[in-house]
């Protein structure tokens, strides 16, 4: 009988504690991927500023050297990214890809003109730099128009902020939530030994001599949660990293080191201090409020 409700104690033992390892570790799991998020959500914006384009069209008059001086001071410029010249031929060709016929058979003469296509680097896609940067290119002599577009430029650079925004608001939020879910498991798998707690507190025991197993167990318990929240963060990066290969997920390892760090740490704080907290409670409840 005594083997029987000792085996059936082990398993409640290793039950309780598999929920606070789950719990820790799928907790920390979500914590990390809105941290990749926050800590990536500069490099997305990034992403899709520099797919901003200016394009600069020439006049029929422009002289090969002035195009060619032109295309070198625009690829030189500290807002570029890429500078590529485009022939009326070339925009043509590309025009009929895209419409699925040949338009200069229709009409009979090719009205586009020579341009030179400018990619920007993100820093400078704002809707006054890129006017201004429109504006002093126009001013060349045998530049006919500059042309980018406007309201999408306006668009990304307000939904960027807003996005950054809530990112940064979700992230405060979820955090405060993480630390909730965590301390509720370890409070429940505390409380289901608050006897034990008790009993050791009557015969004698410290306060500090209770409280350290209990720390020790739960901190090992939360860096088990930790390790295996990692292993699944480091297996969704894998998988981001070979279907969306422009994020250079990988690029930068310090961010990932310091995410991987940080969430390992936030592990094993939020249980050490759950844990104190947790223990310091029923060390402080007299014995018959132990069962309320």
């Amino acid at each position: 009988m005594s083997k029987s409700f000792e085996n059936y104690q082990k398993r409640k033992l290793i039950s309780s504690y598999f929920s606070v390892v789950l719990s820790i570790g799928l907790v920390l799991f979500l914590l990390g991927i809105l941290g990749l998020l926050v800590l990536n959500t500069k490099k997305m914006a990034d992403h899709f500023k520099e797919q901003i384009t200016i394009s600069v069209f020439l006049k029929e008059n422009a002289k090969e050297v002035e195009v060619d001086q032109l295309q070198k001071s625009l690829a030189m410029a500290e807002y570029t990214k890429t500078a590529s010249y485009v022939s009326k031929e070339e925009a043509a060709e590309q025009h009929s890809e895209e419409i699925g016929e040949n338009f200069i058979d229709f009409l009979g003469y090719n009205p586009l003109k020579n341009s030179i296509d400018v990619q920007l680097n993100a820093d400078y896609v704002s809707p006054e730099q890129i006017e201004g940067i429109a504006t002093e290119i126009s001013k060349k002599n045998y530049v006919d128009e500059v042309s980018y577009d406007k309201p999408l430029v306006g668009l990304l650079s307000d939904n960027v902020k807003k996005i950054s925004f809530w990112i940064l608001v979700a992230s405060a939020i979820f955090t405060f939530i993480a630390v909730l879910l965590i301390n509720s498991s370890i409070r429940l798998s505390i409380y289901s030994k608050r006897f034990i707690i008790k009993t050791m507190q009557m015969v004698g025991a410290t306060k500090i001599f209770i409280r350290r197993p209990f720390i020790w167990t739960n901190i090992k318990l939360g860096m088990l949660g930790a390790v295996i929240a990692l292993l699944a963060l480091g297996g969704v990066l894998f998988y981001l990293d070979k279907n969306f290969t422009e994020l250079n997920l990988f690029q930068d390892g310090t961010i990932l080191i310091i995410l991987f760090v940080g969430v390992f740490i936030l592990g094993v704080l939020i249980s050490l201090i759950s844990t104190y907290f947790a223990t310091q409670r029923f060390l402080n409840l007299r014995t018959d409020e132990l069962y309320y």
